[in-house]
């Protein structure tokens, strides 16, 4: 068990590498030979509509407090794939996809919106993430402490691939994942944005340490949403893009079907 000798003192920086925990992830769905590519989709809209119209079919339930998730399957250029919702925030999303690592999961693909550091981010940009300063607190249940988590290589470039085959102009770039978008202050804004930092959201850093910990693949695309600014904030309207949401789906849907299958542990 490591403890940074500056702050032993903080629970959240004594970090257990033991795999096994009190309570651990069981298999929460029964269905057999479940698909390994999964996609993360914030969008329940989207996912309500292609449901409706019959391109989502569901193949299951994980459940919460919130009450039962739906687990989707989907075909993409005859590769088989599963859909789900992630829930909001790192705690949600990690346990959610946790489950989804019980079941079978390999290659995880996130998409999302996000806040915009860069102004030169236009409403509906794509932006695949890199990496992520880890400013929540679920990733340090999942790495030793350290400043940044890091997508998986090959699900970055799966990707730039389905954005280039597209012909869509997109961004690669770097997060902030922060558990409290009510204390996005000037000085943090500032500091990030010195740092690099081009947009900002709630999941990223947590999803790629998980992924890292469990030797999955992960990686994650967002569109430009909201503008936070020295200025102020400006909400652009981003969560009416009802037709930048869909074709981001499908290129998640398209990015995790070039992922290559690899063999379970």
């Amino acid at each position: 068990m490591t403890f940074p000798d500056a702050f032993p003192h903080i629970p959240l920086l004594e970090f257990d590498p033991d795999p096994h925990a009190i309570i651990n992830p069981k298999e929460a769905l029964h269905t057999p030979d479940l698909p390994q590519r999964w996609v993360l989709c914030f969008f329940r809209e989207v996912l309500d509509a292609l449901e409706q119209s019959g391109e989502l079919q569901v193949v299951g339930h994980l459940r919460s407090e919130a009450g039962a998730n739906p687990v989707y399957q989907v075909e993409f250029h005859n590769v088989s794939l599963l859909v789900m919702h992630p829930g909001v925030g790192a705690p949600l999303a990690v346990g959610f996809m946790e489950e989804a690592i019980s079941a079978g999961g390999r290659q995880f693909i996130a998409c999302g919106g996000c806040g915009v550091l860069d102004r030169e981010i236009a409403v509906g940009h794509p932006v695949v993430i890199t990496s992520a300063v880890r400013d929540e607190g679920t990733s340090y249940h999942y790495l030793p402490p350290s400043r940044e988590a890091y997508a998986s290589p090959t699900a970055v470039a799966a990707l730039e691939t389905a954005l280039r085959d597209r012909k869509v102009d997109y961004r690669l770039g770097k997060s902030w994942t922060t558990d409290a978008f009510y204390r996005e202050t000037l000085a943090r804004r500032a500091r990030r944005a010195a740092e690099g930092f081009i947009v900002v959201e709630m999941e990223a850093s947590a999803f790629f340490a998980l992924a890292q910990f469990r030797g999955v693949t992960c990686g994650q695309v967002v569109y430009g949403g909201d503008l936070v600014s020295p200025e102020g904030w400006d909400f652009r309207d981003w969560v009416k893009r009802g037709d930048v949401r869909t074709a981001l789906f499908w290129l998640a849907v398209d990015a995790c079907s070039r992922l290559e299958s690899v063999s379970s542990p």
